[in-house]
């Protein structure tokens, strides 16, 4: 964020007129300040002042001046001003929405004590603090206030967040306290927040966190739940005073803390979380900062002085200007201003999620907003300022935006397309299409409201090119699917949603009814349709047709009106309809009938009574009758009745109109009786109900009256006896049985039996049920009731009227049943055969007739045959065994698959047959393989090779063939066939017989003799490539011999020849067609060669004519005259282009001159009227004379010319006299003089000069002396001269001139002269000059000591010590340094010091700069003698190098070397030097083949280099420190190796080795543990230990192999669980053995293993511990190890002095005895140290020398 000064508002004054509050408008138009008088000062938004008004106190007996104004604030809708004062009170001001507006109190609120500060974040609430420490909230639309929380401390600050959802509260005690009225799903908690150390007076808000600063100089950023996120403290800033204000910008990302003189700012960074400060904004003398504002759109800052100062800031983070019609302004992260610079509007873009915004862009004619941020995307619309921000995952930018829905912006990104309403901020629907016109999409939202419709949201768009899906986007769910038999290219919903329009690629016009699910067709050939805006009235054209539907619910009555043109536009405007048409270049306009629109528009408001108005005005026709129509429907079902009674009467429905007049007579009757709608009577309900035919709806209005009779009466009228019959019973009614018999009367009476036999069926009387179902006609019917009751299945006579009846009337099935119920079998199974029920009869036959089975399927089969119904008999004949039949009706069936699949299964080969058939179906489906087949198993190959052929498949038949035939014979077939086929002229199929027997040539020859040039030249390119070229030429120069010139020319270009093609066109005369080739193939100028040639064979006025209609002509006249085709030149610049003779003259005269006809080109040169040319060219020649006379006769002016050129010429041949009397005729001596000079003849020039120039001859002169012509003494005499006159600068000039490097004497002479000179006689600066010359001339020619002196002459003390350092004069030169400027003595002794360093001399710079020397000796690599040098200097200095040493050392492997080097020069505790001793030690216990007694002085010298560590660290500050007992395990490692070494020396020692070996592994954290776990294994195996041998050494095995793996996860621990040996352990880098040693190792393990010899279980002791262990299993008591052999010392101890030492007696003794007897050098060694290390041995009465 950066602050840039605007303007002053307010001037400040000289004392303290304390700026006491200002604020911001929530519209951003007014700002107002309170100053310290009281006076409210309010500014328009550039910062002009517009009004003022005076603030009241809270009783005026107290006089005006008795309060301070504390805060102020305007209300959310930017008309009022809150104002606290300190006089309890806050007074509401209403301003007014205009300047000028009287001010007027509208509300107070009256306070037990001083109101200290105030905001006022949303409608009616006004949140204030008082000095009491309350925190309250004071309602503007109840005038009352209520306390939200209290606090016994006085309310110094308070602020909102963002959202002015929550506040804080700072206060005196350091309590900063937060409440929320609405806590947005964040979880944060309210109360005390956090203490501060000081007041909180600065107190802000921001998204992330809160800043509070105070009077204690520190800034204190807090987390949201009141954690110290970050301090800025500036108490040690003397400049800085206290923190007195704060404000965050309204986005929340930057705040701006406000001190003396003094802005600090700070930005949230999203990416870090943290706060970063800006540079502040220093602004002297302006005094404590007592108030800031920060402008609702971020722009701007208002700062407040304690002087009464008001300073304006623009605030922004960057500023850019899009497309010179925007300025995009970005004041925060998540905020940009964006204003257009022609209307001065401005929108802000916010980011309501406080995302960082990244690029702004206009879009869709400048009225668009687009910006992406991280997680979402803001749309805008600037002409109606709604602004939307939704969830949107970045995609790259790869989105594409609609604009053409002003209300909805469409986005398509990778396959989907989302809506986004302006002002919404949540995608309304996303849907997936790959269409993305806009055409192919219709959105829809709420653009006509509808009565009882509250949000009405639809889409339309297209799922594949021929399905339409419609969408409702409130609910989300799909509303139809329209699938369409031809791609659609437009559609459209009408504005309310209910109808869709859509034509597809055929021009037909489609109407979908959205409710009805209904689709119809409207019009074909439609290139227009549209709706009219504001109604369902839809225009559209049919070739020369207008057609329009003014009542869409009715898509077949049209209006139709003739065209001209074509429509181009529909415009509605000022209560006219009009379709714009073109007629040629006129537009026309058609009026539509804005009435009938006008019906479709209030029939869709709901206005019913005008839509009737409309329609009496208007004369009865088909429209007409579809609206009453329409208006009838509507009109009932939103019970208008009066209107519906109007319409059915215009419609002529006189029932309709009748029952609606008497139900009207109802409603009206019961309005007036009892007030209210008399639509609601249940009367009327119950009329309205029958009228829809829904009779149990009137039943149920006056069942709910219980108005029985009324219901019983209706269903009487409508002979509705069943429904009367049923309401009777319900209720009970007294008529009940009346009507019974009434109605069983009337059924008698007309004739309905049947609904008679049901009457008595249901009064159980069913024997004279069966008879009136059997006088009805309907034996069926009394069958099933026959079958359904026991009792009449009793009754024989019944039954068999019943069969009788149905046999007569041929229902055998349903006889079958009743005959199958009576057990008659026989007669059931007859009936069911004569039926054709062979189910039936063959379900019957299974179990009573199994013989009859068979034979029913093979009836049924023939049957279904008959029947057609040959699948299904395809089966039967299957179950009846007829495989023959059923082949046969699969054929017949057309199941191919099924045929085969039967003949397949047949055995018998008569069904063979069947196979051609089969395989005749397969080829006419061209299923040819199979049929291949199936011709070949039935033996009909040469069928099959026919099909192939017939089809064209010679490659097929071709293989059939050849299993039938000889190649021979099918070659010789196919080649006659082939030549037959040619002589039918069905050449394609020969070319493929002939390609199928691998003869394309005579396919080639065939196309070639019948002149198929084409078909000829696409097989030469498949078969013969490296041949086609040539074809082609071959082929053009044939056709061309034919004067078949343009196939000629396809072939010449085929075969890349064009200039062939042009020149045959060319010998034709066939111009035209050369030309177009050139053109079209040739280079860029080929065209314009064969243009040129036409014309120069047609020649004359034809050429003229010709060049210009290609607009060649002055390219040809060019291109003549540059080929010196002069007369054709000549010929078309004098018909044409006459300005051109000249030039083609002057390229003639040129072209002359090149041939050596000077004559000739001379006249022609004339002629061009260039004589100088011809001049020019005599001059050229030498031939002077001739140009003397062109010149005299053509061009005067070259006189002169010639002369000179003649002058030039006898100079170069030295002929002076001639020249010089040639120049001088030409009046030009200069010339003369020049050549003179050039030729070094300076005494004739001077002459020349003397006679003809005199003017310039002194200038002469002085170009003589300072081209030096004077020679060396000459020049010195001169000097001399001067010296004499006194003019000393020319005579220093000129001694510095000499130049003679010949004689240094009188160089030297010369220069120390001038530099004598100048020091005498010229001024200092001259002479300083000088010596800057003269100087660096004698160091060069090494004459130290005299530049030096000559320096010093001039006090130039550094230059003179610089040349004694230029000469090596060291001494000199420290001797100057010392004593006339003892300042550069540091100088000289650093430059002596490089000198060194560059000349290498290492041993000189030692008694210079000791340091300096042995970091060149480290850098050299000569690090003994760096060592040597170092440990002549102090420890610290040695160690230095030493530890340099050390680490190149251990870079190079040489771990050996930095042992000796330490043993050499001391170990001293250096934290800095543990991990170059760590690695010492590390490497040196990782070397191979130490095991063993010669390695004895490397243990040694490693333990004794540890031994010297440890007492060292003891005495440092690092004593006990984890990194000394880690180096006293290292010496203990290293005691362990070194007595090991020396007891392998001796063999009675060997058991003390191999237990030293044994006890290494409890260390091995600190070395390779396979290697401890190998020399172990080893050691135990040497001395006859084979359990524990093969237990170290199988784990050996186990560690190589997680080795090799990288990793030790799968060791086994098994053996060592209860032992001190450590499980985890670090991964060796690398194995410590051979591969080869490892495999020998496996092999033992391995025989071992397999002997079970040994036991896999570790020695234990009287402990029951393993024996090596220090720690006991079962006590976990530590015991102490030997120091002789590592393993724990349990009895017959031996004690040392130092604590924590002691020895196992049997071992100690057997050590001294081995020592003793062997005299071994090694031993007494490991005695000596023992002694050392452990302060003395014990009294044993040994001692050895």
């Amino acid at each position: 964020m950066q602050l840039k000064y605007l303007k002053t508002l307010l001037t400040p004054q000289d004392g303290a007129a304390k700026v006491t509050c200002m604020a911001w408008a929530s519209n951003n138009a007014k700002f107002a300040v309170c100053t310290i008088d009281r006076v409210v000062i309010l500014y328009d938004e550039q910062g002009e002042k517009r009004d003022r008004f005076t603030t009241k106190p809270a009783d005026p007996k107290y006089g005006k001046k008795a309060y301070v104004v504390k805060s102020l604030a305007f209300s959310p809708d930017s008309t009022k001003i809150a104002v606290a004062q300190t006089d309890n009170i806050i007074f509401v001001y209403k301003i007014g929405e205009e300047w000028g507006d009287k001010k007027v109190i509208c509300n107070k609120f009256i306070q037990t004590s001083a109101v200290t500060c105030l905001v006022w974040p949303s409608e009616h609430a006004i949140i204030f603090g008082l000095a009491e420490g309350k925190v309250r909230q004071a309602n503007t639309k109840t005038s009352k206030s209520s306390t939200i929380y209290g606090t016994d401390s006085y309310v110094v600050s308070l602020t909102t967040n963002v959202s002015g959802k929550g506040i804080l509260s700072g206060h005196a005690d350091g309590t900063v306290v937060r409440y929320f009225f609405d806590d947005e799903g964040s979880g944060e908690s309210q109360g005390k927040l956090l203490t501060h150390a000081c007041p909180p007076y600065a107190l802000a808000w921001g998204t992330n966190s809160i800043i509070v600063a105070g009077c204690d100089k520190k800034i204190v950023a807090y987390g949201r739940e009141g954690h110290v996120l970050q301090t800025f403290d500036y108490s040690r800033d003397h400049s800085e005073k206290e923190f007195t204000v704060a404000a965050s910008s309204p986005s929340g990302q930057s705040i701006v803390v406000g001190s003396y003189d003094r802005l600090r700012v700070f930005n949230w960074s999203p990416r870090k979380g943290t706060w970063d400060e800006g540079s502040p904004k220093e602004i002297p003398n302006l005094y404590t900062i007592t108030a800031l504002s920060w402008k609702k759109d971020g722009s701007r800052l208002s700062v407040g002085t304690l002087c009464g100062g008001v300073e304006l800031f623009d605030c922004c983070l960057r500023r850019s200007i899009y497309k010179n019609k925007f300025e995009m302004t970005y004041v925060g992260l998540s905020q940009v201003i964006v204003k257009n610079l022609s209307s001065g509007t401005r929108v802000v873009l916010k980011s309501q999620y406080a995302y960082e915004i990244d690029e702004v862009k206009v879009l869709g004619k400048d009225r668009y907003l687009v910006a992406h941020t991280s997680d979402t995307l803001l749309l805008g619309d600037l002409l109606s300022n709604k602004l939307s921000e939704v969830a949107w995952q970045g995609s790259g930018g790869n989105e594409k935006f609609f604009f053409e829905n002003e209300t909805v912006c469409m986005i398509f990104n990778a396959g989907e397309l989302a809506l986004v309403e302006y002002g919404s901020n949540e995608i309304l629907g996303s849907v997936r299409t790959e269409f993305m016109n806009p055409h192919l999409i219709s959105v829809r939202l709420n653009e006509r409201r509808q009565r009882g419709v509250e949000n009405n949201k639809k889409l339309a768009y297209l799922i594949d090119i021929k399905t339409i899906a419609i969408v409702d986007l409130v609910g989300g769910y799909n509303l139809g699917t329209i699938s369409h038999d031809s791609k659609i290219d437009w559609l459209e919903l009408n504005e309310t949603g209910r109808k869709l329009l859509f034509r597809d690629k055929k021009l037909r016009l489609h109407l979908y009814d959205i409710e009805r699910s209904v689709k119809s067709t409207m019009l074909s050939f439609c290139p227009y349709v549209q709706w009219v805006p504001g109604s369902d009235v839809v225009v559209a054209q049919n070739r020369g047709n207008l057609c329009v539907w003014y009542t869409i619910d009715s898509p077949e009555r049209v209006t139709m009106f003739p065209l001209k043109g074509d429509i181009v536009d529909l415009e509605r405007s000022n209560g006219k309809t009009e379709v714009v048409v073109t007629e040629g270049v006129n537009s026309v306009s058609y009026t539509l009938d804005e009435g009938l629109i006008e019906f479709g528009t209030a029939i869709d408001d709901g206005d019913h009574y005008r839509a009737t108005a409309f329609l009496e005005t208007l004369e009865m026709s088909a429209e007409t009758e579809a609206m009453w129509k329409t208006l009838s429907k509507l009109s009932l079902e939103a019970r208008q009745l009066h209107i519906a009674e109007r319409c059915f009467a215009a419609l002529g429905d006189v029932s309709k109109a009748r029952f609606l007049n008497e139900t009207n007579k109802i409603a009206d009757t019961v309005s007036k009786e009892n007030g209210g709608d008399g639509a609601d009577h249940y009367q009327v309900k119950a009329r309205l109900a029958m009228l829809e035919k829904n009779f149990k709806l009137a039943e149920m209005y006056y069942m709910e009256q219980n108005a029985v009779d009324e219901v019983m009466e209706m269903y009487q009228e409508l002979h509705m006896w069943d429904e009367c019959i049923a309401v009777a019973e319900a209720k009970g009614h007294p008529e009940l049985d009346n009507l019974r018999r009434s109605y069983y009367s009337y059924l008698m009476e007309t004739n309905q039996n049947e609904k008679a036999g049901e009457v008595k069926e249901n009064e159980g009387d069913f024997t004279g049920a069966v008879n009136l179902y059997l006088k009805a006609g309907l034996p069926a019917k009394a069958a099933w009731l026959a079958m359904s009751r026991d009792e009449l299945l009793s009754s024989q006579d019944i039954i068999s009227r019943i069969t009788a009846a149905l046999i007569k009337g041929e229902f055998y099935e349903r006889a079958g049943d009743l005959f199958e119920r009576t057990r008659n079998n026989q007669r059931a199974l007859e009936c069911y055969r004569k039926g054709n029920a062979f189910k039936k009869a063959v379900d019957l036959a299974r179990i009573a007739f199994p013989a009859e089975v068979v034979k029913l399927e093979e009836v049924w089969g023939d049957y279904l045959v008959q029947q057609k119904q040959l699948d299904a008999a395809i089966n039967h004949y299957i179950e009846a065994g007829r495989s023959t039949k059923a082949i046969e009706a699969a054929i017949a069936a057309r199941q191919w698959k099924k045929a085969l699949h039967i003949l397949e299964l047949q055995e018998d080969k008569t069904a063979a047959k069947y196979y051609l058939k089969i395989a005749q179906h397969y080829a006419s489906v061209q299923e040819f393989e199979v049929a291949e087949r199936l011709f070949v198993k039935g033996d009909h190959t040469k069928d099959a090779i026919d099909m192939y052929t017939q089809i064209g498949r010679w490659e097929q038949a071709h293989k059939l063939a050849v299993k039938c035939m000889t190649q021979e014979d099918v070659s010789a077939l196919y080649i006659s066939r082939a030549q037959e086929l040619e002589k039918e002229g069905k050449y394609k199929e020969a070319e493929r017989i002939f390609t199928t027997v691998d003869e394309p040539d005579l396919a080639i020859t065939m196309y070639k003799k019948n002149k198929m040039y084409d078909d000829m030249i696409r097989l030469v390119a498949v078969h013969h490539k490296d041949l086609l070229q040539e074809t082609h030429i071959h082929l053009a120069k044939e056709l061309e011999a034919e004067s078949r010139f343009q196939e000629a020319e396809y072939h010449y270009l085929e075969g890349q020849d064009w200039k062939a093609a042009v020149n045959m066109y060319r010998v034709n005369d066939m111009w035209e067609e050369a030309y177009r080739i050139a053109k079209t193939h040739g280079g860029a100028s080929a065209h314009k060669q064969v243009a040129y040639m036409w014309a120069k064979g047609l020649g004359g006025e034809a050429a003229v004519k010709l060049l210009n209609k290609f607009g060649f002509l002055e390219n040809a006249i060019d291109f003549a005259a540059d080929n010196n085709s002069f007369d054709f030149a000549f010929e078309l610049a004098r018909l044409s282009m006459k300005q051109k003779i000249p030039e083609i003259h002057l390229k003639n005269a040129m072209f002359l001159e090149d041939k050596g006809k000077f004559n000739e080109a001379e006249t022609e040169f004339i002629k061009a009227g260039k004589p100088k040319e011809a001049v020019l060219m005599h001059v050229h020649n030498k031939d002077w004379s001739n140009a003397q006379r062109v010149a005299e006769a053509h061009d005067p002016g070259s006189v002169a010319e010639i002369l000179v050129s003649q002058a030039k010429f006898c100079f170069d041949q030295k002929e002076f006299q001639k020249a010089e009397a040639f120049l001088l005729r030409a009046q030009r001596p200069e010339l003369a003089i020049k050549y003179y000079k050039d030729a070094g003849m300076w005494t004739d020039a001077m002459r020349i000069c003397k006679d003809y120039l005199p003017s310039k001859l002194s200038v002469l002169q002085k170009e003589y002396e300072s081209e030096g012509n004077w020679g060396v003494e000459g020049m010195v005499e001169q000097a001399q001269e001067w010296e004499q006159t006194g003019e000393y600068t020319r005579a220093v000039d000129c001694y510095l001139k000499v130049k003679d490097s010949s004689n240094m004497d009188l160089l030297m002479k010369c220069w120390m002269k001038a530099a004598e000179l100048a020091i005498k006689f010229l001024s200092h600066d001259k002479a300083v000059d000088v010596s800057q010359v003269v100087g660096p001339r004698l160091i060069q020619l090494r004459k130290y000591s005299e530049a030096a002196e000559l320096y010093l002459n001039l006090d130039l003390i550094k230059n003179a010590i610089d040349a004694f350092i230029e000469g090596e004069e060291w001494n000199k030169a420290k001797r100057v340094a010392k004593e006339l400027d003892p300042r550069l003595e540091e100088y000289v002794d650093k430059r002596y010091k490089d000198h060194l360093k560059n000349q290498g001399k290492v041993d000189s710079l030692v008694g210079v700069d000791v340091v300096a020397a042995l970091d060149m000796y480290a850098e050299r690599g000569q690090w003994e003698k760096c060592i040597d040098t170092a440990s002549k200097q102090n420890f610290k200095i040695l160690h230095k190098y030493v530890a340099l040493y050390a680490t190149h050392l251990i870079k190079e492997g040489g771990a050996e070397k930095v042992l000796d080097l330490y043993a050499q020069h001391g170990v001293p505790a250096y934290s800095q030097n543990f991990n170059i001793y760590k690695r010492m030690f590390l490497e040196l216990v990782s070397l191979r083949d130490r095991d063993c007694a010669e390695a004895y002085r490397m243990w040694a010298d490693l333990r004794d280099v540890l031994l010297l560590l440890c007492e060292n660290l003891t005495k440092s500050s690092e004593a006990n420190s984890p990194a000394h007992e880690e180096f006293e395990q290292m010496l203990l490692v290293a005691h362990y190796y070194a007595t090991r070494s020396a007891a392998q020396g001796i063999d009675q020692l060997s058991s003390v080795a191999a237990k030293l070996s044994v006890s290494l592994l409890r260390l091995t954290e600190l070395f390779p543990a396979d290697k401890a776990f190998y020399e172990a294994g080893l050691a135990a195996k040497a001395v006859g230990w084979e359990n524990m041998a093969f237990i170290f050494l199988n784990r050996f095995l186990d560690l190589a192999d997680g080795i090799d793996e990288g990793t030790l996860d799968a060791l086994d621990h098994t053996d060592f669980q209860d032992t001190d040996i450590p499980f985890e352990v670090p991964v060796p880098s690398k194995l410590h053995v051979t591969v080869e040693k490892r495999e020998e190792i496996r092999e033992w393990v391995l025989t071992v293993s397999m002997d079970q010899r040994v036991e896999q279980v570790l020695p234990k002791d009287e402990r029951g511990t393993y024996e090596a262990s220090l720690v006991a299993a079962g006590t976990g008591i530590r015991s102490l190890p030997c120091i002789i052999t590592g393993y724990p010392v349990l009895r017959n101890k031996i004690e040392f002095k130092r604590p924590g030492m002691a020895a196992n007696k049997d071992d100690w003794n057997k050590f001294l005895m081995a020592t003793k007897t062997t005299h071994s050098p090694e031993c007494q060694d490991v005695l000596k140290f023992i002694t050392q290390w452990c302060g003395g041995l014990p009294s044993a009465g040994y001692s050895f020398h």
